[in-house]
């Protein structure tokens, strides 16, 4: 049995998903990018859109009763590659160890223009 997950503290999922579902024990929470929920906007620049995405993975993680600290998997689709830096030095403000396992993949675009998606799976056990 699946369960979708939503929450206004994220934004509105922009086409045929949930923000996260959960099976058993499992949440797979879905790539988000850097939009403000309270205005769907693209916070500005590759240090502001990953902050907003990590405050997003972490209110939809809320929602499922859960909290970063739960992330086995993130997977990091960056337009710039060159950027990975960066969003691993912000990355390390947000989860701790130990970390969950990762994959950085260099993507030709993203929804709305986006420099930087990131989705997660989380583990409640």
């Amino acid at each position: 049995m699946k369960t979708p997950i939503q929450t206004r503290e994220a934004p509105e999922a922009i086409g045929t998903y949930s923000q996260a579902v959960r099976a058993g024990n499992t949440v797979y929470l879905s790539g988000q990018i850097g939009l403000d929920p309270a205005t769907m906007q693209l916070a500005e620049g590759i240090e502001g859109q990953t902050h907003r995405v990590f405050r997003n993975l972490a209110a939809v993680a809320v929602a499922a009763g859960l909290g970063l600290e739960h992330c086995v998997r993130m997977t990091v689709y960056l337009t710039d590659l060159a950027h990975f830096a960066r969003v691993n030095e912000i990355m390390a403000q947000y989860v701790r160890e130990p970390y969950p396992s990762r994959a950085a993949v260099g993507v030709a675009g993203l929804p709305r223009g986006a420099l930087v998606e990131i989705d997660a799976i989380l583990h409640a056990g």
